[in-house]
């Protein structure tokens, strides 16, 4: 079944190679097929084009075929072209001619159109759920590790005092910055096309207003065509949001191999959290952190290849967007999934105490002496080269003594401050 039918079938050579794997990944629009539909039906009742009596068979088997979505039981069966086929089928098996009303003033541009700003929507409030609960995790261990001290590297050399407290606080404010990004994408596909039809409109009068509030959108995409440039806008936004946290996470996880591997030591893991090696009997590697890394690199591509596919087509709506599901669908849940393989990988981290006592370490300190001559009345040049001379001479003995209190430094980590910015993020959803 093809909503567009007029009694023709293309070449199975034509409709293999256009409709792709669209069946397989509108499964996951189903239920939003169906909200969207819901809604519309119920606008087109409000302005007579479905009977009174009408609307209470068609929303009750709407609410059947979602049932089915929900028990994981709808399929597209054979020869439907996608969802929208699908749902619509099933009504005019059920209910006759009645089930062919549903789709005036509504063309599969705006139906899909829906259907993914619904799904949009779903899945970066679910990614911001998961962002949270690491970000929440990483504030947890920047607190418990606040006092533990660690090399911090510039260039990859030994550079100056750091602490397991200002590493896990580092990322979870990270986060934030990219909760921005996650939130401004939310709100990007928060904003209703129904109604655009085609992307010109339609003759009749449609209430989109009531369509925007039935579906909870915050507001209306109101220019039709605008509506309908939309698509591949929606999708673009929540790419970059989506490489934003990829970028900080996989980060993260490149420090977590780094800091793994026995020239820093600085942390491990359960060894039934790690794998091994089929000729080196004494590995113990960090495989989880590396395909996180792996995976986030790839995340990070994204938006460049939304960009690449969209950047070129001209008004209107183009079979070309079909490919943007193949994209974005997989790119969310890839990106879910590894959120939660690092809050549960941390749970598990293992710290290792006292690390900066470590003779390899002894230049961690010279700037806190430089700082503790300069304190004490001698002038920052002259107290730099005194440092600088000694360890020219080898002579440098270094006190260990940190005392850093300044907003945001290893004894003022500031994780409440940082906390009250994610929840300031978290309301511009406005859930």
């Amino acid at each position: 079944m093809k909503l567009w039918n007029k009694g023709f079938e293309p070449d199975k050579l034509i409709e293999d190679f256009t409709v792709g794997a669209d069946r397989e990944l509108d499964l996951r629009l189903a239920r939003y097929d169906v909200e969207g539909s819901m809604a519309h039906i119920r606008m087109l009742e409000s302005i007579g084009l479905i009977e009174s009596s009408e609307l209470p068979l068609l929303l009750a088997a709407l609410e059947r075929i979602a049932a089915t979505i929900e028990r994981g039981e709808f399929t597209i069966e054979e020869g439907v072209e996608d969802v929208h086929s699908q749902v619509e089928l099933m009504l005019t098996r059920e209910l006759g001619d009645m089930g062919k009303k549903i789709h005036s003033g509504r063309s599969r541009n705006d139906q899909v159109l829906v259907d993914l700003k619904l799904f949009m929507r779903d899945e970066l409030r679910s990614l911001s759920e998961h962002i949270v609960t690491l970000f929440n995790r990483l504030q947890s261990l920047s607190d418990k590790h606040k006092d533990t001290l660690m090399p911090g590297y510039t260039h990859l050399q030994v550079a100056m005092p750091s602490s397991f407290g200002l590493w896990f606080g580092a990322y979870a404010e990270s986060l934030v910055d990219d909760m921005e990004m996650v939130a401004a994408a939310y709100n990007i596909a928060n904003q209703n096309p129904l109604g655009s039809a085609a992307g010109y409109g339609s003759s009749f009068p449609l209430d989109r207003e009531m369509t925007t509030s039935l579906l909870g959108f915050a507001t209306l995409n109101y220019n039709v065509v605008a509506a309908q440039m939309s698509r591949g806008k929606t999708e673009r936004a929540a790419a970059y949001a989506i490489a934003s946290v990829a970028s900080t996470l996989g980060k993260f996880a490149m420090d977590v191999c780094l800091f793994m591997c026995q020239n820093f030591g600085f942390i491990s893991f359960p060894d039934n959290l790690t794998t091994g090696s089929s000729i080196m009997p004494h590995k113990k590697n960090p495989d989880v952190f590396e395909i996180m890394r792996g995976k986030c690199n790839r995340l990070q591509a994204v938006p460049n290849e939304i960009s690449l596919l969209t950047t070129n087509l001209p008004l209107g709506y183009h079979r070309d967007l079909q490919l943007l599901k193949d994209i974005i669908f997989p790119a969310t849940t890839t990106l879910c999934q590894c959120l939660d393989m690092c809050d549960f990988m941390l749970q598990h981290i293992i710290i290792k105490e006292n690390i900066v006592q470590g003779e390899q370490y002894n230049y961690l300190f010279t700037v806190e002496d430089v700082n503790r001559l300069t304190l004490a009345g001698v002038p920052f040049r002259e107290a730099y080269k005194e440092v600088g001379m000694a360890v020219q001479r080898g002579e440098y003995t270094p006190t260990r003594e940190v005392n850093h209190t300044h907003i945001g430094s290893i004894g003022n980590l500031c994780n409440d401050k940082i906390a009250e910015k994610m929840n300031k993020v978290v309301k511009k959803f406005g859930f």
